[in-house]
């Protein structure tokens, strides 16, 4: 297994989280409240943050449970964190993506959170991605990079939260209605951006980009499955190889929070360019980025390696 010397240590506190002794968190008419009036929102990883704090806007409060420039998939959390879980007003998250967040909150947040996977159409997971010693869901999770997706998840999300804050029901529906506008005007950039390409083989570092191949015609050929972390084998380098030369595809994609190393080598073994395409997994502390540049940017990308007109 490879790892990037810019991922954050997993943090293992099972023992103390049990000594916590946490229980479920029973429903309530209105979702708890931070001193400042604004409901507490725990978010899994980065996109569900970031669409919170676009639908919840200065209603909430969002508290992000992977750190900024960590790999989420393996994240474990603290005691701290999972006591968090406990207390927060509303909890969003992707079940299946983080295998910790999922345990907390069905011990103490399950009357009070959104799984967006629950809300929108899944796929099964990549063929090859049921990797030894990993458990997958049955579906692959990442459906936060198809735009069309998010902006379904934006009004389950902005419905949610009116449910649990009414007070402010009409703030978070308003809020879930701009930030579909602006989803589904990206979806159409990404509709016109990849309609007429050359290539429609986009070769990955790991199976983040399914929903995104789905939805604009592509084929995605992913370096390791579902969770980044995993390394190929000699023999599926090898096959990849071939399988590059064979479709005439120009780029293996890197990632942002994971080791290069791996694609950059399948590259030169196959004697083509690399190029960052981004899963939005996270963002670095002080990025000027966020989800809508970061997809944005992503679009060129696949422009330019696709030779899109």
């Amino acid at each position: 297994m490879f790892t990037s010397s810019k991922r954050v240590p997993a943090l293992i506190a099972t023992a103390a989280a049990a000594a916590l002794g946490l229980t479920a968190c029973g429903g309530s008419a209105d979702a708890e409240k931070s001193a400042d009036g604004k409901t507490k929102v725990i978010a899994g990883f980065y996109p569900m943050a970031w669409l919170t704090e676009k639908v919840g806007g200065d209603k909430v409060s969002v508290q992000t449970l992977t750190k900024p420039g960590a790999e989420p998939h393996d994240l474990e959390l603290t005691a701290r964190q999972t006591a968090d879980v406990s207390k927060a007003g509303f909890v969003t998250y992707v079940k299946g993506l983080q295998p910790a967040v999922d345990d907390a909150v069905a011990k103490n947040g399950k009357d009070k959170s959104l799984d967006a996977a629950s809300v929108v159409k899944t796929l099964p997971p990549p063929s090859g991605a049921e990797e030894e010693g990993h458990d997958h869901p049955s579906y692959d999770p990442h459906i936060w990079l198809d735009p069309a997706r998010m902006a379904t998840i934006a009004t389950a999300l902005g419905d949610k939260l009116a449910a649990a804050d009414p007070a402010d029901a009409t703030t978070y529906k308003d809020n879930a209605k701009k930030v579909v506008t602006q989803l589904n005007a990206l979806d159409q950039q990404y509709q016109s951006g990849l309609k007429n390409c050359q290539q429609k083989n986009i070769v990955t570092a790991h199976a983040a980009f399914g929903y995104m191949a789905d939805h604009y015609g592509l084929k995605q050929v992913s370096i390791a499955g579902v969770d980044p972390t995993n390394e190929p084998s000699p023999k599926r380098l090898a096959e990849l190889t071939q399988q590059i030369k064979a479709t005439g595809a120009t780029t293996v994609f890197t990632e942002t929070l994971v080791s290069p190393k791996v694609a950059e080598t399948l590259a030169r073994e196959a004697g083509v360019k690399t190029a960052v395409l981004d899963p939005i997994e996270g963002v670095w502390k002080g990025s000027t980025d966020d989800y809508a540049s970061l997809m944005a940017k992503n679009l060129q990308t696949l422009k330019t390696a696709l030779g899109c007109s």
